[in-house]
């Protein structure tokens, strides 16, 4: 920008600020702002490498308002746990098969659920742009059979440890039985049984792969968090993709479980994606410039910039 010898036509410069914690630099353009009609985005982590698109994406909340009955007194506590998973980003590692807590600790939950286990609270995730790594439940087991829960969480420990053995060898599920905490609260059992459906039903993952560049994920939703208080019980996912049709498809699929499931959907605006043009003119410039600086020694790889989702 400051350099004085180069020749070259009219240029704009653009910076935002603030992208990891509100896209607010971005969200504050005006429309007209720039004139330029070719853009080349400087926002990449890999020296060497250009990145030809972008996923765009947002976030699809599912909330059921809580309702609540008193626990049976021959009801013994309980908390289920899930821990030692990876997590990651869910844009840059959704595609490594690594675990997700939220779906994993719902499989359990949904398989003690049939010895008549009740429950009173579910906490899990943090971030909408990451693979949540830890979620708990607080439980009620009839007294008579907490050594039976105990042994179907134990089994599942094992089936599932089996099943992430190669990509997430410290996953750990465990249950504890908790002292002094017999009048609790617990989920009407019809709410419990449209919470559980609902997460099952829920995909997380890929949802399809680059028809035009091998290995790159184009659509993926993630199941994130999930948070309970005494007026609703909230469950926020985020999808992606660099094609907008997609990610209003995937968006339509996980609103519409939701709304199944009982729960009211809401998506948030999010932040628009491109699809990779590998016939662009630009691209084809910037490939021949990047040789003729670099000798042709220099392998040059592409990439579609998997843009990090705020929370």
């Amino acid at each position: 920008m400051e350099a004085k010898s180069i020749e070259h036509g009219p240029l704009e410069f653009l910076f935002t600020v603030d992208e990891e914690t509100g896209l607010t630099g971005a969200n504050n353009l005006e429309a007209g702002f720039v004139q330029s009609k070719t853009l080349m985005n400087l926002d990449s982590e890999e020296e060497g490498a250009l990145y030809v698109g972008c996923s765009g994406g947002k976030n699809t909340i599912g909330t059921w308002r809580a309702s609540y009955e008193s626990v049976d007194p021959k009801y013994a506590p309980a908390l289920v746990k899930v821990k030692g998973l990876k997590g990651g980003h869910s844009g840059l590692e959704i595609d490594k098969g690594r675990g997700n807590s939220l779906k994993i600790i719902n499989r359990i939950l949904l398989k003690i659920d049939k010895i008549g286990v009740r429950i009173s609270a579910i906490e899990g995730g943090n971030k909408s742009n990451a693979i949540p790594r830890e979620a708990e439940a607080l439980i009620y087991v009839p007294a008579k059979k907490l050594n039976d829960a105990s042994a179907i969480v134990s089994q599942y420990n094992s089936i599932i440890r089996e099943e992430l053995s190669t990509v997430e060898p410290d996953l750990a599920i465990v249950f504890e039985e908790v002292k002094g905490k017999k009048n609790g609260k617990v989920f009407k059992k019809i709410l419990q049984k449209k919470i559980l459906q609902t997460i099952s039903s829920l995909p997380h993952g890929v949802i399809k792969m680059s028809a035009d560049i091998a290995g790159l994920v184009e659509t993926s939703t993630n199941v994130a968090i999930i948070r309970t208080d005494v007026k609703k019980i909230e469950l926020t996912t985020s999808q992606r993709s660099s094609v907008a049709s997609e990610i209003d498809e995937i968006v339509h699929t996980v609103a519409s479980i939701f709304e199944l499931g009982g729960a009211e959907a809401h998506t948030t605006d999010g932040y628009p994606g491109w699809k990779p043009n590998m016939e662009s003119k630009i691209l084809k410039t910037a490939k021949e410039t990047y040789f003729s600086l670099y000798e042709k020694n220099h392998m040059l790889k592409q990439f579609t910039r998997a843009w990090n989702a705020v929370s």
